[in-house]
């Protein structure tokens, strides 16, 4: 009995000359429906694609969390202490290192390097996953890698000796001639998007001579496994430390990326959202205006002893094959742009002679795309249950109509 009435939702949805209109509403309403479950999924992809990439670029080099001297002092962190953390099951790596901010000077050019990291092998390793990064800081004593930015402002080549100032701290706030070094140029390194305006790396030791250090160091960095839970940890230990001490994590320092992703994320979800509800409007108008011109047709059912369930039945089952016709295929057009992104957006830079996103500004240089299949799911669910309210009015509309009043 129940694919007799599918069948006649079926003849229902075909057209006449008379209803060419309602046919016309019905085609915009799923056009439109497809338009947002592709550009919500296309969209939710690229969020995903710049969660992924700060995720496995910028947090691999910028700190999880830290631990930092408040002074010129530095810190002397107990073994003890450091193996505690080191124990903890969300912690990947822990590293005792100097930083430090200073100036770099090139004839009548000079510029500010606000992380001069003294580095060890093994953070070079793990930080940078780079091998000739210590290679090349191994040349010489003086040895200093700087970000590509820097590199290309001040015009410096591999090679190429430049002096670097330190400031000279003092306990009663006066004035002290700068500490100044030579350094010589062995590399560039790119990390991508600010910080490469930022950091230079030096030998741990040299720069802990620079800085008058003996056993003490002005950092210790956390590498976590996940670094959602650095809020959390750096505070547990942080104040368990044997010294007064600053505590940061990448959250205070980067995290308004994520926030903004998320921020964007949500954006698109409201709007997109809406935007198919919009296009469910006409799939009510469609079947409303539908019901008004089948109204004989209902009756006559009615007459023959279809129920109201059964007659609201088959107008929720047109109304929704334009919603599971929309969604079919807008996920079709934004899984295929998903999944193409990168190699559709090449193809037009190299067309325009442009670039859309730029590695010198941000952290990655291309718009990225990751497809998650539960976003996809959660779209098509969207799209049909706005679709299946949509469907419901006009649905009670056809069951509530009176056939002697139609028939007459």
């Amino acid at each position: 009995m129940q694919a007799v009435f599918l069948q006649i939702a079926k003849r229902f949805r075909q057209s006449k000359q008379q209803d060419s209109f309602i046919s016309f509403v019905s085609s915009s309403s799923t056009s439109g429906i497809a338009l947002g479950c592709a550009v919500l999924i296309l969209l939710l992809s690229v969020m995903n694609g710049f969660e992924h990439e700060l995720r496995v670029s910028l947090l691999k080099v910028v700190p999880h969390a830290e631990i930092f001297a408040i002074d010129n002092k530095g810190l002397y962190p107990d073994p003890t202490f450091v193996k505690q953390i080191e124990n903890d099951p969300k912690v990947k790596k822990v590293f005792s290192i100097n930083k430090a901010a200073g100036l770099l000077q090139k004839g009548k050019k000079m510029k500010a390097v606000s992380a001069l990291i003294g580095v060890e092998d093994e953070y070079l390793q793990a930080k940078f996953g780079n091998p000739m990064y210590a290679e090349k800081l191994a040349t010489m004593e003086n040895a200093i890698l700087l970000g590509d930015q820097i590199m290309q402002n001040l015009e410096l080549e591999v090679g190429d000796k430049i002096q670097l100032l330190l400031p000279s701290n003092t306990q009663d706030l006066s004035f002290k001639a700068p500490k100044s070094a030579w350094v010589v140029i062995q590399g560039s390194v790119n990390v991508g998007g600010e910080l490469d305006n930022q950091i230079g790396l030096l030998n741990k030791q040299y720069l802990a001579a620079l800085l008058g250090f003996d056993q003490q160091t002005t950092h210790i960095e956390i590498s976590l496994y996940d670094p959602f839970n650095a809020f959390e940890l750096v505070r547990q230990y942080g104040f368990q430390f044997n010294q007064a001490a600053y505590m940061s994590d990448w959250t205070r320092t980067h995290g308004h990326l994520y926030q903004d992703i998320q921020l964007i994320r949500t954006v698109v979800y409201i709007v997109l959202a809406l935007v198919i509800a919009v296009a469910s409007f006409n799939i009510v108008s469609a079947l409303v205006m539908s019901v008004k011109e089948k109204s004989r047709e209902i009756a006559i059912l009615k007459t023959l002893g279809a129920s109201n369930t059964n007659i609201a039945s088959i107008f929720v089952v047109k109304g929704l094959y334009h919603g599971v016709s929309g969604a079919f295929i807008g996920t079709t057009i934004g899984v295929l742009l998903a999944l193409f992104l990168g190699d559709i957006i090449r193809f037009f830079e190299s067309i325009f002679n442009t670039e859309l996103l730029s590695g010198d500004i941000y952290f990655t240089g291309t718009i990225p795309s990751q497809l998650e299949w539960l976003d996809v799911l959660m779209t098509v669910l969207i799209v049909l249950s706005i679709t299946t309210l949509a469907t419901l009015y006009p649905a009670y509309k056809a069951a509530k109509l009176d056939p002697a009043t139609n028939l007459s």
